[in-house]
């Protein structure tokens, strides 16, 4: 299947010094994708050049005359930069030009931009940020991480709903298992809306695991976790926080003596091996479900590795049909009394 994907080149904290050589390394490796680089073309260019590079027929040039800044108002953005690489990204994507969007500009006005230029699927109130995080045996599918602080039990269902689509897409699995993230595994623990969740989950006919608690999540238990945004968020900072924190232990204990430093050396195998399982960013690019387009956000301070795995996650939402999937699993849902 030949893919479109339209890169906002102006966004994050490097801009086109790594989203032009990301989209030409991700060319070199999937020879049925093109790709559409949007923002200045002269700073565009100038990368191409770098690489000694010319836009073509796979990889064309879409002008763009502003740029979303990573601390800009999402609501001044929306209004005032009609003309940035962000909304010229999206509208190709809502035109039919390009079948997903990738930036790792500004989220709350990535956001904000994706449901006012693509709106949502029929039967989906509130679009969702999915993202995947390692697990003892694989990965895991989490999401809301943080578009949605104050949901309902039928928000949740969605949630649950587009996970479930996500997974089926590009896991290839029929019937992923799903999650809810609560305080036990108990139908009597959690907060109302969390036990009207499990309750509609249960009839949804999704393959419903039940209640998951935080450690299950990088046990592997589910396919899916669903959760509120403010939840999500949380855990998703609490687990980078985790991480950060062991990586410095661990060098700091190789560094302590002599005898700790000359055991580092040994250990060189093991902990690049190490680094490689739990590398952040092969797993980069949060999934914004929920609208009539593919959107994903990369992490603002990706590099090449980073944001190539964002443009190759959107390729694969595409070719694995994401979008039909949710648009008829809500309709069969919607059916049930």
């Amino acid at each position: 299947m030949n893919t479109t994907v339209a890169i906002d080149c102006m966004g994050g904290d490097h801009g086109p010094h790594v989203t032009v050589p990301s989209a030409i390394g991700f060319l070199r490796h999937d020879r049925e994708s093109n790709i559409i680089l949007v923002g200045i073309p002269e700073a565009i260019e100038a990368e191409l050049q770098a690489e000694k590079l010319k836009s073509g027929p796979r990889m064309r040039i879409h002008p763009a005359s502003e740029v979303v800044g990573m601390d800009e108002s999402p609501a001044l953005a929306l209004r005032n930069k009609k003309d940035s690489s962000m909304r010229i990204a999206l509208n190709l994507v809502k035109t039919g030009e390009a079948q997903a969007c990738v930036s790792a500009g500004n989220t709350g006005a990535l956001l904000a931009t994706s449901r006012f230029v693509l709106k949502t699927i029929p039967g989906i109130d509130r679009p969702a940020l999915a993202v995947v995080l390692p697990t003892i045996i694989g990965h895991t599918y989490v999401l809301d991480m943080g578009a949605n602080v104050n949901c309902t039990a039928e928000h949740l269902l969605q949630f649950g709903v587009m996970g479930a689509s996500l997974v089926a897409s590009i896991e290839h699995k029929t019937a992923p298992s799903v999650g809810l993230l609560n305080i036990g595994e108990e139908e009597i623990k959690g907060n109302d809306v969390v036990k009207q969740a499990a309750d509609l989950l249960r009839g949804s006919g999704l393959n419903f695991y039940g209640n998951v608690e935080g450690d299950d999540i990088y046990k592997g238990t589910t396919d899916v976790v669903v959760c509120d945004g403010f939840v999500g968020n949380v855990t998703l900072k609490t687990s980078e926080g985790l991480a950060q924190m062991l990586a410095t232990y661990l060098r700091e204990e190789f560094k302590r003596n002599l005898l700790t430093k000359l055991a580092g050396v040994f250990a060189v195998p093991a902990i690049n091996a190490f680094k490689r399982r739990v590398d952040h960013r092969q797993y980069n690019g949060a999934s914004f479900l929920g609208l009539k387009g593919i959107v994903i956000k990369s992490h603002g301070s990706a590099d090449t590795i980073a944001f190539t795995a964002a443009i190759k996650r959107a390729a694969d939402e595409v070719r694995g049909g994401m979008l039909r999937r949710i648009s008829e699993r809500v309709a069969e849902l919607s059916q049930q009394p």
